[in-house]
């Protein structure tokens, strides 16, 4: 069965949304629906008290503990670690090697010294997760040499920047896959969508039997255009699409 995990803030605050879980209590409430709406997997962005995105060590293992007791089964939990949150590197890799709780943590390409961070993940026994954004990045990820070592690869896809994508998602989506082929990668793939990218790469992950995202982060629009209420109302449409 592939993943379908759930994202369900992001870097946003409550004026993209009302209902966007800002606080670590309102982050674990929100993530117990998800898991009882259908998802099998998180990617977290964690909050302190004030809202603000953190990597802290203390907050970060306390809300995976947290998000872990809540799951009622076993889940995967996968953080960020957004160069924005804390842009000094090294003060960053040191605050990832002391997370407890993390299976994986989204690395993105994009990002000045992603290698370096790939590796301090390795050192403590976290999964790389490919942040993958264009098929542009690919020299870069096969450059590195940590492609074989790599947990999956989010295969993140977007019409808006910074890559500005063209033409229709799918076939973004396929010119990746080609070239993870090519490169001869064979670890899970996750394809998932922003804004009016989401659900055509929701449908063709389900097609391909890749893991998939839905979630704030990504989307506040079901597959009709109506605005979800909560998290879980995307996680039970993604679903309903796998399954109808």
């Amino acid at each position: 069965m592939t993943m379908l995990q759930v994202t369900p803030n992001g870097p946003w605050g409550k004026d993209a949304h009302p209902a966007m879980p800002v606080s670590p209590d309102e982050v674990v409430d929100e993530v117990r629906e998800c898991f009882a709406a259908g998802a099998t997997g998180v990617h977290l962005h964690v909050r302190d008290e004030s809202g603000a995105e953190t990597l802290d060590p203390a907050i970060v293992n306390e809300t995976c503990r947290r998000v872990r007791e809540v799951a009622g089964g076993p889940v995967e939990v996968g953080l960020t670690t957004g160069a924005w949150i804390v842009p000094e590197r090294a003060d960053r890799i040191a605050m990832i090697r002391e997370w407890e709780g993390v299976d994986v943590a989204t690395v993105n390409l994009s990002e000045a010294g992603f290698d370096e961070v790939m590796r301090a993940l390795l050192d403590v026994g976290i999964g790389i997760d490919v942040g993958l954004w264009s098929p542009a990045e690919m020299p870069a990820l096969l450059a590195s040499g940590l492609l074989p070592r790599a947990a999956r690869v989010s295969i993140e896809l977007d019409a808006g920047e910074p890559y500005f994508l063209e033409g229709p998602p799918e076939t973004v989506a396929q010119r990746v896959n080609d070239l993870l082929d090519e490169a001869g990668s064979t670890c899970p793939r996750l394809t998932h969508g922003m804004n009016d990218w989401t659900w055509p790469l929701v449908r063709d992950a389900f097609r391909r039997g890749h893991d998939t995202r839905v979630g704030f982060e990504d989307s506040l629009l079901l597959p009709d255009g109506r605005t979800a209420r909560s998290n879980a109302d995307l996680v039970r449409a993604a679903v309903a699409l796998r399954t109808g």
